[in-house]
């Protein structure tokens, strides 16, 4: 069963969430869930990935801010604690930018990285 987190795992920027909730919107599937998670790959093992949910897995952690409900699966967990979701928009473009303080390594191009 999905838990509810009171500390927050991972947090999020005012901005961040101005647009999850922007392209939540444009959705079809009206989706209520940001899934934010940690994978297998890249150059240095590990990599992110979001995407959007309509209900939490029994071993998500749901964590609400802003107005935006993010789930968290428990292997992803160890790898995000502490991590910040922030949406930068600069001349070389615009995106989601995770903020973590685990990593340990992380590659030449900021796609992959390791937590040891």
């Amino acid at each position: 069963m999905a838990t509810e987190q009171t500390q927050k795992l991972v947090t999020v920027t005012p901005k961040a969430a101005e647009k999850i909730l922007e392209f939540m919107k444009e959705e079809a599937e009206s989706p209520q869930y940001l899934r934010v998670y940690v994978q297998g790959g890249g150059c240095s093992g590990l990599s992110y990935g979001m995407g959007f949910e309509a209900k939490p897995e029994d071993d998500d952690t749901i964590i609400e801010e802003a107005g935006v409900k993010l789930l968290v699966d428990s292997y992803s967990q160890e790898h995000l604690n502490g991590a910040n979701i922030d949406y930068i928009e600069s001349l070389m473009g615009s995106g989601f930018k995770i903020n973590n303080p685990n990593v340990t390594k992380s590659c030449s191009c900021g796609h992959s990285f390791s937590t040891e």
